[in-house]
Parts: structure tokens; sequence; C-alpha cells
């Protein structure tokens, strides 16, 4: 069985991982918030988490991963995110009697509320728009043996702005393999699998006039914009995360993940952490590698473990990443077990 999924794993990683053509389709899908990442750890790690997936920001990373968790565990992120707008995430990982795992996911992008403004009322109208993005997640994860693990996200994801709203379906699987190689795991996940988002609502509907100069002609005719169709963005990640040491006082983590989307050409990320005692943690990263005209790069953070009890570990955690010329964003992650 192990080696079954080996040679699958190692099949999968072959034919995806095709640098050799770097095509670029920005622009072609839509649910861009989807590809924010989540976790203050895993963003300072370079955004190089699927094959370390041990926390609950695995359920946007590699939902498998949560299956391995020993405890039940809540997770709050908020970042900083561009141009003045801010994404949050929240998750819940239960864990059932069987061993595996049952989880809720909340995530969003929003914004303060703008003037609505045309071109007689440019300083405002006195209304007000504003603009959201939300996605709610079932995930189930589960132990097929010792080594592997499985899991499934099913999300449903809500766009809108002023007076128009998009939603659509979609579902994450993660894998979660121990490798023989003593240290060397190996994860995989294709993340927004689903239907087409398209946008519906009263600004679609205006009134039309076939011809003015044809006599007769009717200029109210009450007509619908026919709005097109865009995917979602499907993305595909492998990578490899292997434990460089490991003592009593010293831990140091490396991480790889090569990540192929379908709407940009592909790139690689990199990270490391570094523990003492599993208390204290110094991460640092390096994101898009290989990626065109990527405004990304480094990363780093830290965080901070603390056992409120024996039995309730509190986690916080800090990352800072570079944006180049769109300035740098900033996350916090607080993350409790019980």
């Amino acid at each position: 069985m192990k080696k079954i999924i080996l040679y699958i794993s190692l099949l999968l990683l072959y034919a995806d991982f095709n640098f050799l053509i770097a095509q670029t389709y920005a622009g072609s899908s839509a649910g861009q918030f989807l590809k924010i990442n989540v976790g203050a750890r895993a963003e300072a790690m370079g955004g190089a988490f699927v094959a370390v997936a041990n926390d609950a920001s695995s359920l946007y990373w590699n939902p498998a991963g949560v299956a391995r968790l020993k405890n039940n565990s809540v997770s709050f992120s908020h970042t900083y995110w561009l141009a003045e707008t801010y994404h949050n995430f929240a998750g819940i990982v239960i864990k059932l009697q069987n061993g595996n795992s049952l989880a809720f996911s909340y995530s969003s992008l929003a914004m303060d509320d703008m003037k609505v403004t045309n071109e007689y009322y440019q300083e405002g109208t006195g209304e007000y728009f504003s603009v959201s993005d939300i996605a709610l997640g079932l995930s189930y994860a589960f132990n097929l043996t010792n080594d592997f693990s499985m899991g499934i996200t099913g999300k449903y994801i809500s766009q809108n702005i002023w007076h128009m709203n998009a939603s659509a379906f979609a579902l994450d699987i993660g894998l979660f393999y121990y490798t023989p190689v003593n240290g060397l795991t190996l994860g995989m996940a294709v993340s927004n699998v689903g239907s087409k988002i398209k946008y519906e609502g009263e600004d679609n509907f205006i009134y039309y006039s076939f011809d003015r100069n044809l006599n007769g002609n009717n200029d109210k005719i009450f007509s619908e914009i026919k709005m097109d169709s865009w995917d979602l963005p499907l993305t595909f990640r492998v990578g490899l995360a292997y434990q460089l040491l490991k003592s009593n006082y010293n831990k140091i983590l490396l991480s790889c993940d090569a990540v192929h989307p379908n709407d940009y050409n592909e790139y690689v990320n990199i990270g490391a952490e570094y523990s003492f005692k599993e208390i204290m943690f110094i991460r640092a990263g390096y994101k898009s590698l290989f990626k065109i005209d990527s405004e990304e790069g480094l990363t780093s953070g830290i965080g901070l473990l603390y056992y409120i009890t024996d039995f309730i570990p509190m986690r916080v955690d800090y990352s800072y990443s570079d944006f180049g010329r769109l300035t740098e964003v900033h996350r916090l992650t607080l993350e409790i077990g019980f």
C-alpha cells in the first residue's frame, strides 16, 4: 500500500512539475481572494506548507493535515492586506472518536465602505457601497494508514459589490504522507475545484434602445446584460518537508512547495523554521521563485507557544511579507488547543 501511494505521488509530481513551459493566464479567473495565504506561521515559511500541515491553518493548505492534529483546535488569523483591505480566517478542528477530524472554516476579504460617485457628484452622492468576499468550508480528514492521510473540504464561495453578487461551490482535496525516509513528509493538495462564478444583480438591468433612427423605436426596452462566467483559481500544490535537526532544545524544519495555478505560471516556495524547546520560533522563507513579474519575495516571522494549562496550548504567530512596490503585508494568528 505504501509503495502504491509513493508511486502515485511521484507520478503526480512528475506530471505537474513542468517548469519548461512558462505560460501565464493572468486575469483569467475570479475569486482571487481564495489565493490569499492563511496563517502567519505558514506565510513566514514562504508559503511552503503543504507538506508541513500540522496546525489549523492546514484547512487552507492541505486538509489532510488536520487528521494528524493531537487535539481539538481553534484558530483566528488577521491579515493587513494590500490597498487598505483586510483578510480574516477562522477555523475549528474537532477530533472524532476514531481519530479522524471534522472541521469548519471561514475566510473573508473586506474593506471599509466607500462613497458612491459619478460624473455629476464627484465628491459623493451621499450613498456608500460595500465589498466583501466570503468562503465557508466544511472539512473531513481521515487516516488511511499510520503514514497516509487524506482530507476533503467542501466550500461555498460568495462575492459581493454593491448591488451585484456571485456565488460558487468548490472542493479542496489533500494528501499527506510520512515517507520511509525518517523526518521526510510529502504533501499534495488541489484547491478550488468547482463551478464557475458569475456576477448577477440589479445593476445588470438596463433600458435598451434598438435603433434611435427607426420610426416607432422603443427606447425603454427593459433588458439584462449577459455576464461572463469565470473559473475559480484552481491551484495544485506538491511539497516536501524535512526535519533537518531534532534535539531536546533545538529543531530545524525545512520545506519546499511547487505550485501550479490555472491562471499563472508555475513557481516554487521555500521556507525554514527554527524552534527552541518548541516554545520560541523563528521562521523565514522566499515566495514565488520563477514566477513571472512577481512582487513577492522574502518572508519572515516569529512565534510563541504557551501552555495555559497542561492540556491547553496557545500559539501566537506573526509574519512579515515583502510585496515590493505594493509595500508589505503583516499577519497575526492565534491558535488554541483544547
